[in-house]
């Protein structure tokens, strides 16, 4: 199991206060990595780094707003001066707009892409900066969506920052190849999570989801854990530009 050990890494996890970057957090602290958790919400992140902690690990809470112009940047500085490094970049925080494309106000898709886009490139540009300062390989975990292969009616802003999403990743993961950067993207399914509760609590929606999907439940956050630390850690370092679907079969079928 040596090769999905991450003890004496370094990772960097956005949205870990809660939901699906939570269960990152938790699985990359399981496996030994030292964990810094990015979010907005104070009590999330204490309770998150408590918990790990709990369960003998390390972690520390970096609140902060991505959608500040600097908040990128600033987190990764953030996380080498508390830990010394940063080995490995998750960034799985994200916001959701629910609504027909023609309602769509030009401030909601700014900030969907803000987060989920723009921070994207600045966290991992500013981890590449950092590790190619070390001469050091390093991983970049993003988080994708079913959106970034599919139209899903009403998330449009979502659905074209996941889908750009998907081609930063191709992009970053052959600039970096080289140096030994790995860049990778998971590709979740629905969970039952803050984002999707609006959607859930339809009853004609929830059984459209469901009759979808075909292992018939929806994902839970812990499923996410053994994909991440897969890309996390050896176990991946010859892989880049590469996705790992975890959505019980939705995208098969």
């Amino acid at each position: 199991m040596r090769l999905f050990d991450l003890t004496g890494r370094v990772a960097v996890v956005t949205g870990g206060g809660r939901g699906l970057g939570q269960a990152i957090a938790f699985g990359l602290a399981e496996a030994g990595a030292t964990v810094i958790i990015a979010g907005r919400t104070r009590a999330e992140l204490e309770s998150a780094t408590a918990e790990i902690a709990g369960r003998g690990g390390w972690a520390v809470a970096a609140e902060l707003d991505l959608l500040d112009p600097d908040g990128p940047l600033r987190l990764i500085e953030y996380a080498v001066h508390a830990a010394g490094q940063v080995d490995i970049l998750v960034h799985a925080a994200g916001i959701q707009v629910r609504k027909p494309a023609t309602e769509v106000t030009a401030e909601e898709w700014d900030r969907v892409h803000d987060i989920h886009l723009r921070s994207a490139f600045l966290l991992a540009q500013a981890t590449a900066r950092h590790l190619l300062g070390r001469a050091a390989p390093g991983k970049v975990v993003l988080v994708g969506s079913l959106n970034s292969h599919i139209g899903i009616r009403q998330v449009a802003p979502y659905a074209a920052a996941k889908s750009g999403l998907a081609g930063l990743a191709r992009v970053l993961a052959h600039e970096w190849a080289e140096s030994g950067i790995c860049v990778n993207t998971i590709i979740p399914g629905y969970y039952r999570t803050a984002l999707t509760e609006d959607l859930l609590a339809d009853r004609a929606k929830h059984d459209w989801v469901m009759s979808r999907i075909p292992m018939r439940r929806l994902g839970d956050p812990s499923d996410l854990a053994g994909a991440a630390i897969y890309f996390a850690s050896s176990a991946s370092d010859y892989v880049t530009g590469a996705e790992i679907r975890v959505d019980g079969g939705w995208l098969a079928a």
